[in-house]
């Protein structure tokens, strides 16, 4: 029985080469693997002394080479095939280990492996004869079922050829996504590549999905631990669900967009089902969390709460006084904060993670294939905006009308968001019209909108929209603008004395 030895990643690949040196297994490798094998003292023959070429083309040419792929393509059960590689000479390879660069990491034309990726689709294709390893994690398996009965049963090896191709599919995936990002600098284009590359691996199983019967997990890009889920800790509670993360995303997403505020000190996010409830902005966090808080009480419940900054001891105390959280998320924890919840609060999950850093384009699944697009994003700064009324903004009415603007733009279209010195008042989301949202927005602020400001995700078709903000009380309104209307909603606008910004960018959201 003979064995090929060539990875990248050498974790374990010692112990693994001592353990086939054990069982009378012929080794073969080349380049850094075959240093490694000598520096350990492990006996093994170079892939150039097997071809009888050697290495060429700084390394690009080594493993390409009859001697190599007959041996592992060849089909046990051809005796056609038995009677090719005898009469050339060639050996069989019955077991290949191989794992390739991570090219995602350090890409460039010269770390795109040729020979790696050959060799695993190789011996993956003929994993009735051959079992191929791309990952350190089944260096145990493969050598216990080795060590127990010599040889590898065809359900092993089936596994690991499935493994085999979703590590090459990544590999190329990555190389397709390098291509794609040097052709979009180079172009400068704003358009979508043509092909999407996306290969996932399973990163967490999931407490449940949507629903308690629906079976739920979290993916990534095979190798990217970028995204802050991978970063996460968790204190407390079960398991998360599907709709925690997806919540939690949303929350922390948001509170961070917040900071970006003038004069956000401190930002606290509110979030149940998706939609923000609670948004407040202020001098320190606990002030900020009251204010989030008080926005819509019997929202809160069961809500995710997204901090801008550290959880202590007395923040901790003003959560654990407040209706159940299902889901605090902040950049980090004290200890005796923790402590509190898990005396107090044993099933709420507190998690600490990292800022987050948002994909620059999204997917949405659809019978058949996938939406995409690139981010919303604010590339209309307020600086931009145009006053369309006869009266100017104040300092304050601004600042009321980016937040709810900021708040609006991340609220299930149709929105309407109304704010009020640092604090979201009123939230009206996913209706049908602009006026039963606005209607949500007022009910829910009772009040508390007077001399604020309302922000309406897209344009007010009617004046209607406009007369319904209008009669929260709200100074000031912010909207895209671009309505056939647009002059009759302006007229509306002076009638009631109230300033109309408009922002030129539109920001729905399903």
């Amino acid at each position: 029985m003979r064995a090929l030895l060539s990875v990248y990643d050498k974790t374990g690949v010692i112990e693994l080469a001592k353990g086939l040196v054990a069982l009378d297994i012929e080794i073969i490798s080349s380049g850094g693997t075959s240093r490694a094998l000598a520096d350990a003292g492990i006996e093994h023959r170079e892939v150039a002394e097997v071809t009888g070429s050697p290495e060429m083309l700084d390394g690009r040419v080594k493993t390409l080479h009859p001697a190599i792929h007959g041996g592992i393509l060849a089909d046990r059960s051809k005796p056609e095939h038995l009677a090719d590689i005898a009469r050339h000479g060639i050996e069989t390879i019955d077991l290949v280990v191989c794992n390739l660069y991570p090219f995602s990491s350090d890409p460039s034309i010269e770390l795109i492996d040729v020979g790696g990726p050959t060799m695993v689709r190789a011996a993956a294709k003929n994993h009735d004869s051959v079992a191929v390893v791309t990952d350190p994690a089944d260096y145990a398996v493969v050598l216990g079922e080795l060590q127990q009965s010599g040889a590898i049963s065809s359900e092993t090896r089936r596994r690991l050829a499935r493994a085999a191709f979703a590590h090459t599919a990544a590999y190329d995936a990555a190389i397709v996504e390098w291509f794609d990002h040097v052709d979009a600098t180079e172009d400068s284009s704003d358009g979508l590549p043509a092909t999407i590359a996306i290969n996932l691996e399973r990163a967490a199983e999931l407490r449940y999905g949507e629903n308690p019967h629906q079976v739920g997990a979290r993916y990534r890009r095979v190798g990217d631990t970028s995204g802050f889920w991978d970063h996460m800790v968790q204190h407390g509670g079960r398991e998360l669900s599907y709709l925690n993360l997806f919540d939690a995303e949303a929350a922390w997403l948001l509170v961070h967009e917040l900071l970006a505020l003038g004069g956000a000190d401190a930002a606290t996010v509110i979030v149940k089902h998706a939609n923000p409830c609670g948004a407040a902005i202020d001098a320190t966090l606990s002030a900020s969390y009251e204010r989030a808080f008080d926005a819509d009480p019997m929202s809160a419940f069961g809500g995710i709460v997204a901090f801008s900054g550290n959880v202590d001891l007395a923040l901790a105390q003003a959560v654990v006084g407040h209706p159940l959280a299902d889901v605090l998320i902040a950049p980090s924890i004290d200890d005796d904060a923790i402590a509190l919840f898990g005396a107090k609060r044993k099933n709420m999950r507190a998690l600490v993670a990292p800022v987050p850093i948002p994909d620059k384009i999204t997917f949405r699944q659809i019978s058949g294939g996938f939406l995409v697009q690139e981010r919303d994003t604010f590339k209309s700064p307020p600086s931009t905006w145009t006053v369309a009324t006869e009266r100017q903004p104040t300092a304050e009415e601004l600042a009321d009308a980016e937040l709810a603007w900021r708040v609006c733009a991340r609220t299930t279209s149709n929105a309407i968001v109304l704010a009020k010195s640092g604090q979201i008042v009123g939230v009206g989301c996913g209706q049908q019209n602009r006026v039963d949202a606005a209607g949500l927005a007022l009910r829910k602020a009772d009040g508390r909108a007077t001399l604020g400001a309302a922000a309406s995700d897209a344009f007010f078709p009617f004046r209607d929209g406009l007369d319904a903000c209008a009669d929260s009380g709200v100074s000031v309104v912010v909207q895209p603008g671009g309505s056939l209307n647009d002059d009759k909603v302006i007229e509306a606008a002076n009638e009631r004395g109230i300033v109309m910004l408009m922002t030129g960018e539109r920001h729905f959201r399903h």
